[in-house]
């Protein structure tokens, strides 16, 4: 007797399709969006390669909420945040080939060059895990006598609106240097290359990482970067990859005085790593707070 097939194989058997729609990542879980919509991601060629959920407002409530509560995070030793983020590159390294092909088939570039782009991104991780307990402040010399020590301390929750051009590396890029330093992060991936960043959740899920310290909401990066930019209990915003995303970042922001860190639609080179890596970004994801220490007679 034959095994049953698949559906739609003429064997009486109903097998209901896979579910291919990528839900969003808010808390630690994998949660669908609240208004239950989601959006075709298709290959350069127009072929389907799943859904990915349409986040509204409502959703980026939610993870905010989420990234709030996370608040430990900002406690932990930076050696623990090095090491979370070590394993986060060994975690992606193992699902190399599985995120090269995810990258290839969205953005149509040719296998090599998926593969180039996962590398860079683990080793971005790993770079980032190395600056964790590095990137500490500095003591100044100030013309009383004394010294002023200029201590690095996370912004708290941050909003990231992440450009289309290398969707993997472009997301960890702006991700890695803000946990790094203690940040909670709500991110908004690639709108037209989603996929890379919902796999990602993924590794997330098994690298230690808590819940709420990366929220993933996918939809309408424009629409999404308004909502973070109003919202009060989003202390920065980072916003790449369009000139409306930056520029309603910085005309929202101002009534709650947001920082804010746009690219205004300028393409950057996420493989330069003077223009993408270390000090460039990490004094973005740090406030400063400055101590006087008198000393002598």
């Amino acid at each position: 007797m034959p095994l049953p097939t698949a559906a739609g194989a003429g064997t009486g058997f109903d097998v209901p399709p896979i579910d291919r729609t990528a839900k969003l990542f808010v808390g630690g879980k994998q949660v669908r969006p609240d208004g239950n919509y989601s959006r075709a991601v298709l290959s350069p060629k127009g072929r389907r390669l799943g859904e990915a959920g349409e986040g509204n407002r409502k959703d980026i409530r939610n993870a905010v909420a989420a990234a709030r509560s996370a608040e430990s995070w900002a406690r932990a030793t930076a050696h623990n945040r090095a090491q979370i983020l070590y394993y986060l590159a060994e975690n992606l390294s193992a699902r190399g080939d599985e995120f090269a092909r995810r990258i290839a088939d969205m953005t149509g570039v040719t296998g090599a060059k998926a593969r180039t782009e996962v590398d860079a991104s683990i080793e971005r991780l790993f770079g980032y895990g190395a600056w964790a307990d590095k990137y500490e402040g500095s003591i100044h010399a100030p013309p009383l006598r004394g010294v002023a020590l200029a201590m690095h301390e996370p912004i708290g929750v941050v909003g990231v609106a992440c450009p289309d051009e290398a969707p993997l590396l472009g997301f960890i890029s702006l991700v890695a240097p803000l946990i790094a330093m203690g940040n909670r992060v709500v991110a908004v991936p690639s709108e037209r290359h989603p996929l890379a960043a919902t796999d990602f959740y993924q590794v997330l899920e098994t690298s230690d990482v808590p819940g709420g310290v990366v929220n993933i909401v996918t939809g309408d990066r424009n629409d999404l970067v308004k909502v973070l930019a109003e919202h009060d209990d989003v202390d920065a915003l980072w916003a790449f990859g369009s000139q409306e995303a930056s520029t309603a970042a910085e005309r929202y922001s101002i009534g709650n005085l947001k920082r804010t860190l746009v690219d205004h639609g300028l393409a950057l080179d996420w493989y330069d790593k003077a223009a993408s890596e270390g000090p460039i970004l990490l004094r973005h994801a740090v406030q400063v707070k400055n101590i006087w220490v008198p000393y002598g007679d």
